[in-house]
């Protein structure tokens, strides 16, 4: 999404090596493309660790590149809060385009040097396209919400931090007031309810500390 705000910290940096080194031998050992899925709650450190990883594993000559479930929602952000406050029902996975980010996916397993995404510009509030270069990619990272659920991905991680733990993120990372206000801690608890199943499918679970464990699916 155009105009996000990422910080990347030495913690997402820690998590994103120990995926890494478990990740890289297995990478190396196929030419084939892979996808890897990074999930979690509101401000749990999705974007950052997706840009953490794909880091560490350009150190191990692996080119990665990240996919955003922020440019695939189907209203942009502040249309799609709009449409949470006239019906709280809105709430959930139907907010996103969860088929044409899997479509997507399975366009870059396929080989494909490159497709038109959606664009999201938050500034604008508008929902645009782009043309997205993955020649010579072999990973793709695709970070969001409720990307645990994509069906082309052949690894996923589950960020287990909540959304009362994460607010002080969402706070440095403030997009727009309207974030921070009880309306939203309305929404979060929803998407709690949702995500918190999703853990059981992780491969790796990034814990509150940003230790990394062996997920159940592992």
């Amino acid at each position: 999404m155009e105009g996000d705000s990422i910080v990347i910290e030495d913690h997402h940096r820690r998590a994103a090596a120990a995926i890494a080194k478990s990740l890289v031998p297995a990478l190396k050992r196929t030419a084939e493309r892979r996808a890897i899925t990074i999930a979690g709650e509101s401000g749990s450190g999705k974007s950052e660790t997706a840009a953490a990883l794909e880091e560490a594993l350009a150190e191990s000559d692996v080119k990665a590149l990240v996919l955003q479930q922020d440019d695939y929602f189907v209203h942009p952000p502040r249309s799609n809060d709009a449409a949470r406050r006239r019906d709280i029902d809105w709430v959930g996975t139907g907010e996103v385009r969860l088929d044409l980010m899997d479509e997507h996916l399975k366009t870059f397993l396929q080989g494909a040097e490159s497709f038109e995404k959606p664009l999201v510009i938050y500034e604008r509030d508008t929902v645009e396209s782009e043309s997205f270069d993955c020649a010579g990619a072999q990973v793709m990272i695709a970070e969001g919400t409720y990307t645990t659920l994509l069906k082309s991905a052949h690894w996923r991680v589950f960020i287990a931090r909540d959304w009362e733990q994460t607010r002080a993120h969402r706070e440095k990372r403030r997009r727009d007031d309207s974030e921070l206000d009880p309306f939203i801690d309305r929404v979060l608890k929803i998407e709690h309810d949702i995500i918190s199943r999703h853990r059981a499918l992780a491969d790796f679970v990034i814990e509150s500390d940003y230790s990394v464990a062996a997920g159940e699916s592992s």
